[in-house]
């Protein structure tokens, strides 16, 4: 098959390697130029995508992130790219258009717990960009679209949760959260493309939800600092299962975020 990335950074790599490897034609939009070997790169804005010259497309990954994370940012990034992306696809045979969302769209925020089966309904205007983004595609392709809701991408750094662990003496509540390594992401969805019949949604997340405290708190101990207290018994944030993965029979490889977080001090501080 020829696959096309639209957005290629650090997932799209990881899937891009997967399934050249496999023996598909892979194709790239970006911003930037691109240097790996295992796909054509097209340096493209998404707002004017010309696929004209392009063979036969016949899947899609569409993994964009904008720069900020203003309203203004999401609005430009995710909502004002589906027309052209939409109309530059339909000279294309597209079987599947997978689009990256996040379990942002859920606005649960006291520790209820969500899964694939939850209704969706954000509570901030960047939750709503992605969840009329996530419409605009499943309306221009209802059989063909899928939307993947990751949590929390991990696995490259941990520097920002180190500086948090430093910095903090306290933290406002007990706040819920969820995980994903890259690596089990990039997998599952290299996978899609071998499953018959796939589901419109998948949440992807690691099933153990965690109290971010806690997790500074790990991190300030393996640091041998002082341990944060906790100011409020106010719950926030929301716990996540991925029942449709599960479902799906996908096994994740890196279930212990603590493990990984190890790996990564060590590999840096060595």
């Amino acid at each position: 098959m020829h696959i096309l990335f639209i957005g290629y950074g650090k997932t799209s790599a990881r899937i891009a390697k997967q399934l050249f490897e496999q023996g598909h034609q892979i194709s790239t939009i970006s911003h930037s130029a691109k240097t790996d070997s295992c796909a054509t790169h097209h340096v493209q804005d998404v707002h004017q995508l010309d696929l004209g010259s392009f063979a036969p497309i016949d899947w899609v990954y569409v993994l964009l992130s904008p720069d900020q994370s203003t309203i203004d940012a999401y609005q430009q990034t995710y909502l004002d790219s589906v027309a052209p992306i939409v109309t530059a696809l339909k000279s294309h045979p597209i079987q599947r258009l997978v689009v990256v969302s996040s379990t942002r769209v859920y606005g649960e925020n006291a520790g209820e717990r969500v899964d694939d089966d939850s209704a969706i309904y954000p509570n901030d205007p960047q939750g709503k960009v992605l969840h009329h983004m996530e419409q605009a595609y499943l309306a221009a392709y209802p059989e063909h679209c899928t939307i993947v809701r990751p949590s929390g991408i991990y696995g490259t750094s941990v520097v920002r949760l180190e500086k948090m662990a430093r910095s903090m003496a306290s933290y406002p509540n007990l706040h819920w959260s969820n995980r994903i390594h890259i690596e089990d992401l990039s997998r599952f969805m290299a996978e899609m493309i071998h499953v018959e019949h796939l589901e419109s949604s998948y949440i992807l997340t690691n099933n153990q939800p965690q109290l971010l405290h806690e997790v500074l708190q790990w991190f300030q101990q393996q640091m041998r600092l002082p341990l944060l207290k906790v100011e409020s018994a106010q719950v926030t944030g929301k716990k996540l299962y991925a029942t449709h993965m599960e479902k799906m029979g996908f096994k994740l490889e890196h279930e212990d975020c603590f493990r990984d977080y190890l790996k990564l001090m060590n590999k840096f501080d060595s």
